[in-house]
């Protein structure tokens, strides 16, 4: 289904954008996190990226012209899809759902704007977001706040991002604490000289409202669209998104890369003369992501009822909101089968013994199962209400665990790498997931996914299918157990996995081939390598 993209709100001040130069043209392939085009706002020239795979099918502002916030931009669809109707629809806000209205600010005659006062709202820092979550307050009511200065980490839909002051000034207010979250465009924050009495225009202030314009200079707060990557060393790294592309096409690591932009924001040219050196590997990473302090359990009496209560993050509402629509909507079917694992294990203990090589027993279940996927290309499908979607491409998605959750980074044409090479590529995405280094382009475009449990000694689980795709691969530990070979109880090695498929798209008689021929590759771990 077609996608509408409107003219984004890239900062609380904002009411209409010009399009500066569009990076993609009609016909276009796009993928999630290119660069669309570069908008000027009233405060700066910001590049504009994609959340939506896809074709671009219409181009609703041409370079160099201005139109409102929320207004057509473009549409991006499948190739040769009709979308006639949205274009007879008129205003795209009409056809959008996370319609979000403009931010007015409004006093009642008894109430006058300050001089020097500046209102902050809840910045819309995605296509989609309707709501954020105040992750973390850099900053508390009494500190003096210069521009550039980080105000708060805020969560979106998508990520976390860091939301920039471009006033300087007091922080008087705030109006939505650590924790909480609200909508698009209410009070965020009050900025002004120290000791101003702000608390009839936070009592006034409404959504939606008639424009009086303040006298005082306008609010110049903006968002930037940087994923929140904090190091260890707190540390934070500050990119354009074109930069951030640039980084992931070339495999520069932005840690390590020194930004001579505006607050020393990384840009395209820093990324293009980039030198490397030595960079921290992805196995100090994991290591420097979790070896931070457990925090203080509270202390809990004998005997007395103790309860506490975490606020969801937006990852958690995320993921419970997909899993949800996912359980109820596709009707799963588990087929679970038992690997014997002798020959796995020789081979690997083989492969291992050749110099600088590591492989693990999960990388041979993850190319064992892309090599399935391209003999059994049903069960590499998608369901969509008008058609199935056969993909021909193998990107296989490996579920991490993380602090906050459940992040899928992908690997892309995973039936094209070896053993070796999927096994450097989940090190080098699973370290980014834990230590928050991940890009949202990695962890978009699965066609299959593989979940394992087996490091946690669980023997056999099922997995709910992490929707488009139509099948989940469960992993479980390798036990040693008395087997029949040839008529004789012997000692073996085996383990099990688990098929959940989309009924769908996969048919019992199917997921039982895919897992036939799985068991074969897993079995004659040679076959792999032909």
């Amino acid at each position: 289904m077609a996608q509408i993209i409107t003219m984004p709100r890239l900062s609380d001040t904002m009411t209409e954008g010009v399009v500066a130069t569009w990076l993609k043209k009609v016909g276009d392939t796009i993928k999630t996190g290119d660069i669309l085009a570069e908008i000027e706002t009233d405060k700066a020239t910001m590049e504009f990226e994609s959340f939506h795979d896809g074709v671009l099918l219409h181009i609703g502002i041409q370079e160099g012209q201005s139109a409102p916030v929320d207004s057509l931009l473009a549409i991006i669809g499948k190739e040769g899809e009709d979308i006639s109707a949205l274009l007879s629809g008129g205003n795209a806000t009409e056809t959008k759902e996370e319609k979000v209205e403009e931010t007015k600010i409004v006093t009642s005659s008894a109430v006058e704007m300050p001089a020097g006062v500046k209102v902050v709202t809840m910045p819309r820092l995605s296509d989609t977001m309707t709501t954020g979550t105040v992750a973390t307050w850099l900053k508390k009511v009494g500190d003096t706040v210069k521009e550039g200065d980080i105000l708060a980490e805020i969560e979106t839909d998508k990520a976390t991002m860091e939301f920039e002051s471009f006033n300087a000034g007091t922080l008087l207010y705030i109006g939505v604490q650590e924790g909480d979250s609200a909508p698009v465009d209410t009070i965020l924050a009050i900025l002004g000289p120290a000791g101003t009495d702000v608390s009839g225009i936070a009592a006034n202030y409404k959504v939606g409202a008639v424009v009086e314009a303040p006298k005082a200079e306008e609010v110049k707060a903006v968002a930037q669209e940087v994923v929140v990557t904090e190091q260890a060393t707190s540390g934070r790294v500050f990119a354009s998104p074109l930069a951030k592309k640039i980084a992931q096409d070339k495999g520069i690591n932005l840690s390590q890369v020194k930004g001579s932009g505006e607050n020393g924001r990384i840009v395209k040219s820093d990324v293009e003369n980039f030198s490397p050196s030595a960079v921290a590997t992805p196995t100090q990473a994991v290591a420097e992501a979790t070896s931070a302090v457990a925090a203080v359990k509270p202390f809990v009496p004998v005997g007395e009822v103790f309860q506490e209560e975490i606020k969801n993050s937006q990852m958690r509402k995320t993921i419970a909101r997909r899993l949800s629509e996912s359980k109820f909507t596709a009707p799963h079917y588990y087929l679970t089968i038992e690997l014997d694992m002798d020959n796995a294990i020789a081979s690997r203990n083989m492969i291992n013994g050749l110099p600088e090589t590591k492989v693990s027993f999960n990388d041979m279940v993850i190319k064992a199962s892309a090599m399935a996927l391209k003999k059994h290309p049903q069960v590499n499908s998608q369901w969509r209400e008008d058609a199935m979607v056969i993909n021909h491409h193998v990107n296989i998605g490996v579920a991490v665990a993380v602090e906050d959750g459940l992040m899928v980074p992908v690997l892309k044409f995973t039936d094209q790498m070896s053993l070796t090479q999927i096994g450097a590529n989940v090190k080098d995405l699973a370290g980014k997931a834990k230590s928050k280094k991940i890009q949202p382009a990695e962890m978009e475009g699965s066609t299959f996914t593989i979940s394992n449990l087996g490091m946690f000694g669980i023997q056999s689980f099922t997995s709910i299918i992490n929707q488009p795709n139509s099948a989940i691969l469960s992993v479980g530990a390798i036990i040693e157990k008395p087997v029949v070979k040839n008529g004789q109880i012997v000692v073996g090695n085996t383990m099990t996995v688990t098929l959940a498929c989309d009924h769908r798209t996969v048919d019992g008689a199917t997921g039982a081939q895919f897992l036939q021929t799985f068991k074969a590759f897993m079995e004659n771990p040679v076959t792999m390598l032909a």
